[in-house]
């Protein structure tokens, strides 16, 4: 018997960890499911999760209200398999990947209803994509 392959670490990144790349974690777990290890963080944490991200993830069926916004600090020295940042500038200097790829990805945290859930769906869009190709 082969040995199982080890899971693929993925890694989202945005400044706050509120939103964007919480929302890619949230995919990258339904999706990716005991394939992939999925984190996000943040350049400059918010501390706190957007509740509407945490409504429209809902929606998904998925509870994002028991994720916690994180700082890039935790990743420092750890590597991941894909670094993914969102598309906000940010860059992620203390990650080392093998891997990484920007998404040019709006901020929904202004945005009405309709179009936070248009982000959503992207994000959900691209992370699909992006497992596809592990």
């Amino acid at each position: 018997m082969s040995e199982p392959s080890p899971k693929k670490r993925i890694l989202f990144v945005c400044v706050e960890n509120s939103n964007r790349s919480q929302m890619a974690e949230a995919f990258a777990r339904i999706h990716g499911g005991s394939e992939v290890e999925a984190h996000s963080a943040g350049s400059r944490p918010s501390g706190k999760v957007n509740p509407r991200a945490a409504q429209f993830m809902a929606e998904k069926g998925y509870d994002l209200s028991a994720h916690a916004s994180k700082s890039l600090d935790a990743f420092n020295g750890n590597e991941v398999d894909v670094a993914v940042t969102m598309g906000c500038g940010d860059d992620c200097p203390l990650v080392r990947a093998k891997r990484r790829e920007d998404w040019n990805i709006p901020d929904p945290k202004e945005l009405p209803d309709d179009e936070f859930r248009k982000v959503r769906d992207l994000i959900g869009a691209q992370v699909k994509e992006l497992l596809a190709t592990l």
